[in-house]
């Protein structure tokens, strides 16, 4: 299989959420190339890795699909790996927004290998900004700093994940993985996507998997 790349090493790690933190305004401001749509095939569902895949990059993981068709390939982040804490004040401040009586802090999360420092975030389609599409099932995703706001305010989406980069596949990229062996598809679920279980995700995912047998 096609390896997009490698996660840093921890150092790396704490580099690129400094580095996410430090150009807030341009991760926010910049639109994506390939911004998430509706579509059908995996969209709304979890992709999760099985043991055949090995390596840093995929192994053990489950991934939210966001975006998969047959033109541009799939987007998805992934829902199990943890980086760190940052305050939400300084998420404003960096995004161009006051900062000034904001409290509390945001947990980013490593969403996929591709571009590691954009901020991605995920939640429950209670909350609509100028760039959120809902995915399906309760879901949406944004990448627009008035989030941010929205949130400090006591206004913001219900459930949230916030992600660094996705992962992203060429055009039969995916399917061809998925042949292979490297993947299954399971119907997602709230918890996996949102609690801080994170030991446990990725063996719920499997789980699921034999139940729909």
């Amino acid at each position: 299989m096609e390896v997009r790349g490698l996660f840093p090493s921890r150092h790396s790690l704490c580099a690129a959420v400094a580095a996410a933190v430090m150009l807030g305004a341009a991760i926010w401001n910049a639109e994506p190339a390939d911004a998430p749509v509706q579509t059908a095939g995996l969209a709304g569902q979890l992709l999760v890795a099985t043991p055949e895949l090995e390596g840093p990059t995929f192994a053990r993981t489950v991934i939210y699909m966001v975006r998969h068709d047959a033109r541009t390939g799939a987007m998805g982040l992934v829902v199990n790996r943890q980086l760190g804490e940052v305050p939400v004040a300084v998420l404003l401040r960096q995004s161009g927004l006051p900062g000034e009586g904001a409290t509390g802090s945001v947990r980013l999360h490593v969403g996929g290998p591709v571009e590691a420092t954009r901020i991605f975030v995920l939640h429950t389609d209670d909350y609509a900004g100028p760039d959120t599409v809902k995915v399906g099932n309760g879901i949406a995703i944004t990448s627009e700093p008035s989030i941010l706001k929205s949130i400090s305010e006591g206004k913001g989406p219900r459930r949230t994940r916030f992600t660094l980069g996705y992962a992203g596949w060429a055009p039969g990229q995916i399917e061809a993985e998925m042949k292979a062996g490297y993947w299954v598809v399971v119907p997602s679920d709230d918890a996996i996507l949102f609690d801080d279980a994170y030991e446990t995700k990725w063996d719920r995912a499997m789980a699921r998997r034999r139940i729909n047998l």
